[in-house]
């Protein structure tokens, strides 16, 4: 808890009036590209996140989330990351306050579509098989 709360001192103290900015809110650049998928969890020892972290490293999920162009944020006891890669500390606070997402919180998924809106906010258990399900029932997902 400790190493949480620092993280989130040095997030809000780095982080200034320019995370108002819708600029500095990584979900913007997705817009109209790719499906985020966000995933907020306590620690990196947290039982649901690891299980769902598995689950989407089996080589059918792996597949699935690529063919439906989705990407992974991850903030992981107030650390930001974008498909493995390190956000800045404005970026994932601008990300968390985007989504209204508490980081010390229970774990919890949401799903952007590419139109910007949150098609999925739910917690822990995190279930990849019904987020590809939701995915494929969106307009831009159907097939002509």
């Amino acid at each position: 808890m400790k190493t949480l709360m620092t993280s989130m001192a040095l997030l809000l103290g780095m982080a200034g009036t320019q995370v108002m900015a819708d600029t500095s809110n990584p979900l913007a650049a997705e817009r109209w590209k790719s499906r985020p998928l966000i995933v907020v969890a306590p620690n990196d020892r947290d039982e649901s996140w690891r299980t769902f972290q598995e689950e989407l490293m089996q080589p059918a999920n792996r597949e699935a989330f690529i063919e439906r162009e989705m990407v992974l944020y991850t903030v992981i006891d107030g650390v930001g990351q974008r498909n493995g890669e390190p956000l800045s500390p404005q970026a994932t606070l601008a990300l968390l306050k985007k989504l209204d997402v508490e980081p010390g919180g229970p774990t919890r998924l949401l799903l952007v579509g590419k139109d910007g809106g949150t098609k999925i906010d739910q917690r822990a258990p995190l279930d990849a098989s019904a987020i590809f399900a939701t995915i494929d029932k969106m307009p831009m997902r159907q097939k002509p």
